[in-house]
């Protein structure tokens, strides 16, 4: 663990994961302009927030940070599919993404579909490869699968409803975000987890192969992250311009889209990620000192401006 616990010493290993996910693409035989395209969605601007959780969650239970890499770059590759899908004129149509044109429009749009459906095939693929254990590879392909399915769910939610229609508007909000954002940091955080419980460097592994009650502390802190990141996420989008977060504002909104500023207005809503983080960070205290880069993100993700 950095002794420094600044925010650039708690996301340095988003370093890490561009170097591994670089080499990874470059080593995998595709067309050069479908190689382009992934590279320049999946390492363009951006912070890693969820490989660097996995990181921080593999060292939290007792491995090195480097033992996620596989599981963090997996996640990696489907959130960036997912981005560049969702930018697209049948989803949310967006031509700015990270300050940049989104994928669609630096390319195409025939481009930014394929480029998608190789990254989410990429990511399972890169688990299979580069963990050795058949056992823990199961675990990690399981664990993305479920993230995935239930980030593609929350969009369903999002875009085209098919919620009970006597739900209640903050239900629809928690039922939407816990699946769109939060299956997949979920999913990071448990897989980071994993690799860390299996790693030989640690001595917390159980006679069933993983700690039970670690993983219990990763998940609890998990789920509260998932929510609380994008209930920040909804604040942004009224309280931000587009250069600030570097994308468009208020679509949400203007799109009819359920919101917490929208449900619950802009003071709750605030109280609300307080609420959550005070969730995630005493869920770790079982888990001791080598849990506080986690915390740390935390409180960081609860006070990020985009």
């Amino acid at each position: 663990m950095p002794r420094d616990l600044t925010i650039d010493a708690l996301l340095s290993p988003a370093a890490d994961v561009d170097a591994y996910l670089a080499t990874y693409v470059d080593g995998v035989d595709m067309a050069p302009n479908l190689r382009e395209a992934i590279k320049y969605s999946l390492l363009g601007p951006g912070k890693r927030v969820r490989p660097v959780l996995a990181w921080h969650c593999a060292f939290a239970v007792g491995g090195p940070g480097p033992s996620s890499l596989p599981a963090g770059g997996a996640v990696e590759l489907v959130h960036a599919f997912s981005l560049v899908h969702d930018d697209l004129p049948a989803m949310d149509d967006d031509d700015l993404r990270r300050g940049r044109p989104t994928l669609h429009r630096h390319t195409n749009e025939a481009m930014a579909i394929l480029a998608g459906d190789e990254m989410l095939n990429l990511s399972f693929r890169l688990v299979t490869e580069r963990v050795s254990s058949p056992t823990l590879a199961g675990r990690l392909c399981h664990e993305l699968a479920l993230g995935t399915s239930g980030m593609i769910t929350g969009q369903v939610y999002d875009t085209l409803g098919g919620y009970r229609a006597d739900l209640p508007g903050l239900d629809k909000l928690k039922l939407i975000h816990r699946n769109k954002t939060g299956a997949l940091i979920r999913a990071a955080c448990r897989m980071g987890a994993f690799c860390g419980l299996a790693h030989p460097a640690q001595g917390r592994t159980t006679e069933h192969g993983f700690d039970l009650q670690a993983l219990e502390c990763i998940t609890t802190y998990a789920e509260a992250i998932g929510l609380m990141f994008q209930i920040v996420d909804d604040i942004l989008d009224v309280t931000q311009t587009a250069e600030q977060i570097g994308k468009a504002t208020n679509k949400d909104i203007e799109a009819g889209k359920q919101t917490y500023p929208g449900v619950l207005g802009l003071d709750r809503s605030k109280a609300e990620v307080e609420r959550l983080l005070d969730v995630s960070t005493r869920a770790l205290e079982p888990l001791g000192v080598s849990a506080r880069p986690l915390v740390e993100l935390a409180r960081y993700m609860a006070v990020r401006t985009r």
